[in-house]
């Protein structure tokens, strides 16, 4: 059984721009980039939309049961499969709010447009102070590092599955691929 269109809509669609939040975050914090201030304008807009599809996308998943995992995995890796996909809620949703909370509770107050067009309002209420803004800048740095990890486990997760194990995990995200007959 595959996930639903949808789920495997959301998922890449999510997925590009999270790696493209990536990205531009590795970007806009280097100095020496040009138009670094288009770059966090970009990123603050693509982490809304993260935030908006991620919300969603765990509606549609509340509703939709997914997939089966395989018959024959250790308990440990349906455990850490299931912890992953938490993670990855948590990340998702939880990213896009600690930024939000930063450039909210920053000193240097500059509006958010998302793409340059619609505007975005601060969050109600949080105080204008550099301490917090740090920690919430610190939080966001050191949990998009961990997401950089998280993103890579999940890779080689899908990976062993569909070479090692031969098994249709890839194969119910990956539209091309078709499943194999074990």
């Amino acid at each position: 059984m595959r996930y639903s269109k949808v789920a495997i809509g959301l998922h890449w669609l999510i997925a590009l721009m999270i790696i493209g939040l990536i990205i531009f975050g590795i970007l806009m914090t280097n100095p020496d980039t040009p138009n670094r201030f288009a770059l966090y304008q970009l990123h603050k807009s693509f982490g809304i939309c993260v935030l908006i599809l991620s919300v969603l996308r765990l509606i549609w998943r509340l509703g939709h049961k997914p997939p089966a995992l395989p018959q024959g995995m250790k308990a440990w890796e349906v455990a850490a499969a299931k912890l992953t996909h938490v993670a990855f809620y948590v990340i998702m949703i939880g990213m896009p709010l600690l930024g939000w909370a930063m450039i909210s509770s920053s000193e240097t107050v500059i509006p958010t447009k998302i793409f340059n067009t619609l505007p975005w309002p601060d969050i109600p209420g949080l105080p204008r102070d550099k301490a917090i803004s740090d920690i919430f800048k610190n939080l966001h740095h050191w949990i998009g590092k961990g997401t950089i990890v998280l993103i890579l486990l999940h890779v080689g997760a899908a990976l062993k599955h569909h070479i090692v194990n031969k098994d249709n995990v890839l194969a119910r995200m990956l539209p091309f691929l078709r499943k194999s007959r074990l």
